[in-house]
């Protein structure tokens, strides 16, 4: 199985906009997956790490990333293909919600 991470936008006006049984039905979802075995959780604030040439790294708050919608959460999942991923996917919270769900391949380092 490739494991995949999958990242989720959404803010509460879409939410709130949503049917409430599609979102139950999209948190018991979610609970399925977890019960299966995927890493989820929602974000918090970030930092953002440099560190030019290796010797005196730099933190600060914020995102480096910007997206039209707030970063809601993560998750790493597994599935045969990214098909099956995004089918995987399809019925969270931020995808039924008015948000998105970003699914990117996580590949081995060399």
């Amino acid at each position: 199985m490739a494991k995949f991470v999958t990242i989720g936008y959404g803010d509460q006006d879409g939410y709130d906009r949503t049917d409430p049984a599609v979102r139950d039905r999209a948190h018991a979802h979610d609970a399925r997956l977890a019960a299966a075995g995927a890493e989820m959780g929602m974000a918090g604030p970030p930092v953002q790490v440099r560190n030019p040439g290796g010797a005196d790294p730099t933190v600060e708050d914020g995102p480096f990333m910007s997206s039209a919608l707030p970063l809601a959460g993560f998750a790493i999942i597994e599935a045969a293909t990214l098909e099956e991923a995004v089918e995987l996917v399809a019925q969270t919270p931020c995808a039924v919600a008015q948000g998105v769900v970003e699914v990117w391949p996580l590949r081995d380092t060399p």
